[in-house]
């Protein structure tokens, strides 16, 4: 991969400040003792709650899930709602596997859905020590789309110390799975690009660089899960095929 200059590293400055302001809801719920970092690290966004584009309008839908969402109906998912494909959390940090993987990954699938892997990505954490637990769950040969990182969190780390971890980790995801990885965060980092922000308008960034995919609800409703599920939709005329993994 080449490497970054200058005017990337000043895209991954605003990036990282963004992080205080467009996160996952869940976040807050879950910043590790073994992190360090201040709770003013994760703000919860403003959620517009029970959209239901996905019965409107022709963009390509999908969720993403992990362990908060408990066991999940995925015939009825399957069979009863307009979602094409799914993210599912394996990993978190050096050792942290996700408790429901491996069961909503093979039903997910047994249903019909394209499915993900990603991982939380901690940046005090040992990269390679992340990398290999995300790869202990995350196999090729189980996955339809392109993995994805989750980055919510610096860490308390400065920003030319977290870029320079940040960076390190992708190059060896990518060096791992011979692609890039989908990024999850609240701006714009990388190659491809999902947006969370939850609001009714469609999100614009400061450069306006293209975005893949916009997770435009964290307290989605779909029948098959209980309670609250992140919702996401393609942006424009970007497609699934964008995403598939390169096997």
């Amino acid at each position: 991969m080449a490497k970054f200059n200058k005017e990337m590293k000043k895209l991954i400055v605003f990036a990282a400040i963004s992080l205080l302001f467009n996160t996952f809801a869940r976040a807050q719920e879950e910043v590790s003792d073994s992190i360090g970092g201040s709770p003013e690290e994760l703000m919860e966004p403003v959620v517009v709650q029970n959209i239901l584009c996905e019965d409107t309008c022709s963009h390509i839908h999908g969720i993403d899930l992990s362990h908060y969402q408990g066991n999940v109906f995925w015939q009825t998912i399957g069979e009863k709602t307009n979602m094409a494909y799914v993210y599912l959390k394996a990993t978190e940090g050096g050792d942290r596997i996700d408790a429901t993987f491996e069961r909503n990954i093979e039903l997910a699938h047994r249903y019909g859905l394209k499915v993900g892997s990603y991982h939380f990505y901690r940046p005090l954490t040992d990269q390679q020590r992340q990398l290999r637990n995300f790869m202990s769950q995350c196999l090729p040969e189980e996955q339809d789309l392109i993995p994805m990182i989750d980055i919510e969190s610096t860490g308390g780390l400065d920003t030319d110390v977290f870029c320079d971890s940040l960076f390190y980790f992708l190059d060896l995801v990518e060096e791992a799975y011979h692609q890039k990885p989908l990024l999850y965060t609240g701006r714009n980092f990388y190659n491809k690009i999902m947006i969370a922000m939850y609001t009714d308008q469609e999100p614009v960034v400061a450069d306006d660089r293209d975005i893949t995919m916009w997770q435009y609800t964290g307290k989605g409703r779909i029948v098959g899960v209980n309670g609250y599920v992140d919702k996401s939709r393609f942006m424009g005329n970007h497609h699934l095929r964008e995403i598939r993994f390169k096997h």
